[in-house]
């Protein structure tokens, strides 16, 4: 569980604090950060709130700090398939005519 004592770390908290939050002991909160107790599903929700991270980051599980947004409308995600389509020449062509439009305004 080191990663629930460096994303509290980086945001300047202290685990009384952040005991606070999650509405359990500091006791608690030392022993998730030391890995001798896990939180419960109630407790990961929250810290996924308060750091803006994935459980899955929070667990470990995965390196990367919180997916991309997913609620696309239909012209964003046909774009995205369109481009994920193209060869990598014109993938270029393509964020260089979009930087032009944007460029433009």
């Amino acid at each position: 569980m080191n990663r629930i004592k460096e994303l509290r770390e980086s945001k300047g908290m202290t685990q009384v604090r952040l005991s606070i939050e999650l509405e359990v002991s500091q006791e608690t909160v030392s022993a998730y950060e030391k890995g001798k107790h896990y939180p419960s599903v109630d407790v990961l929700m929250k810290l996924s709130e308060i750091f803006d991270a994935s459980i899955d980051y929070i667990l470990g599980l995965s390196d990367v700090r919180k997916l991309p947004s997913t609620d696309y409308s239909p012209d964003e995600i046909n774009l995205l398939a369109v481009y994920r389509s193209l060869p990598s020449k014109e993938k270029a062509m393509a964020q260089a005519y979009m930087q032009g439009l944007n460029d433009n305004k």
